[in-house]
């Protein structure tokens, strides 16, 4: 993949949208930690937490992309992206965090949370990255001051504007497609026609919207039943 090409464009913007749309909260959590510590103590824990949390989540990113070079983890890290495009239309993501009592409890407290929350987010980044490392890091440099300063309004714009949901969980689906396609194992399959390619990732994008808008639309019935009943 050359640099600045527009492939390589295309997978730094699918990462930046990654990023945003799992990471999103991650901000939110580091508050919480941080919220039972004095005030000149709460911007030094929100900084350094932080820098842990993107070292940790570095580390683990590369780590991953050289492990997806292993014949048959691409194939299980699609499939297993799929299922994370399709939890983040269908589930609530909950911020019960504990307040941190001092500094390296909130520390600890945010580091250990952002490993939690960040598997999926490793994972597909990694897998959109392709094995460029180059485009791990920019990814990295790109998103996270978004995150960290702007989280909350994106989580806002989020639940204004449910289709950024929905274009976060296609992108998703669409590199967990790429990466079964891209699987080693499986490329004297798809070398046979671009037809077959490519008729799989649109079947995998649609049918991740689809099923994660019908588990929605049900769970909302579902609630809307609940209060009528009560």
């Amino acid at each position: 993949m050359e640099l600045f090409s527009v492939e390589f464009l295309y997978a730094l913007l699918s990462i930046v949208i990654i990023d945003l749309v799992l990471a999103g909260d991650n901000a939110i959590v580091i508050g919480m930690a941080a919220r039972n510590l004095p005030k000149d103590q709460q911007k030094k824990i929100i900084f350094w937490g932080t820098a842990g949390a993107i070292v940790l989540r570095a580390l683990a990113t590369l780590a991953v992309v050289w492990l997806l070079k292993i014949p048959g983890l691409m194939l299980a890290g699609g499939v297993m992206l799929i299922w994370i495009a399709y939890k983040l239309l269908t589930e609530e993501k909950s911020h019960e965090v504990k307040a941190g009592k001092g500094f390296w409890s909130a520390m600890q407290t945010i580091i250990v949370a952002d490993v939690v929350m960040g598997l999926d987010n490793v994972l597909a980044v990694a897998g959109a990255a392709h094995g460029n490392f180059v485009l791990v890091v920019l990814g990295l440099i790109i998103s996270i001051p978004i995150v960290v300063w702007g989280s909350t309004l994106i989580l806002k714009w989020m639940d204004r504007f449910p289709s950024i949901i929905y274009i976060g969980a296609g992108v998703l689906a669409f590199t967990a497609a790429k990466m079964l396609t891209g699987e080693k194992m499986l490329a004297s399959f798809f070398a046979q026609s671009a037809l077959i390619e490519w008729g799989l990732i649109a079947a995998i994008v649609a049918g991740v919207l689809f099923a994660g808008r019908y588990k929605k639309g049900q769970s909302a019935q579902k609630e809307q039943s609940s209060q009528n009943a009560a």
